[in-house]
């Protein structure tokens, strides 16, 4: 289906291109307006295609397993970070928040969708409310650390621990997909 939607778009940007130049000082309309039709009937389908596959069982599942992992990750990491703030020199906080948290911020975010397909709309947002939240300290604490402002990266890595672990928390209390 996807490959066919695919052949739809091409066909009709072709087509259309060629319509528009087969005679520069009149375009023929019918011709372009179905050339048009193949292409959003090639969206239609991609789009379709893309859908059903992000609703799909074992890809919400994996992604809500995904959700899961990366937030215990963010969280211990995090707690950790916390520990040791003291022992870090300022400047170097953004590296070790870079080498730390990039890969699980980012697989949590590529899998957030799975919390609306799977618990609906209403425990994504409680959910992204907090992990926003901890990503917007976390990324606080490094514009300080930048700065070399020593205060402001422990406040703002306390912050992003009790929103992290509030996130963290709300997903644990949830059941898995096949529940």
């Amino acid at each position: 289906m996807k490959k066919v939607g695919y052949f739809l778009i091409t066909i009709g940007f072709l087509a259309g291109a060629l319509v528009a130049v087969v005679d520069e000082s009149k375009i023929q309309w019918f011709n372009f307006s179905g050339a048009i039709i193949f292409g959003v009937v090639g969206i239609i389908a991609v789009r379709l295609h893309e859908h059903k596959r992000s609703r799909s069982d074992r890809r919400l599942a994996m992604s809500w397993q995904d959700v899961k992992n990366s937030l215990s990750r963010i969280v211990e990491n995090i707690s950790q970070l916390n520990k040791e703030k003291k022992s870090i020199n300022v400047y170097d906080m953004r590296e070790r928040i870079d080498e730390i948290f990039a890969e699980d911020l980012a697989s949590f975010v590529e899998a957030r969708e799975s919390l609306s397909h799977v618990h609906g709309l209403q425990v994504y947002a409680d959910v992204m409310s907090h992990f926003a939240s901890g990503e917007r300290y976390l990324n606080r604490a490094w514009s300080a650390s930048a700065d070399g402002y020593l205060d402001e990266v422990t406040a703002c890595l306390d912050g992003a621990q009790v929103q992290f672990l509030e996130a963290h928390n709300k997903v644990r209390q949830l059941g898995d997909p096949a529940n």
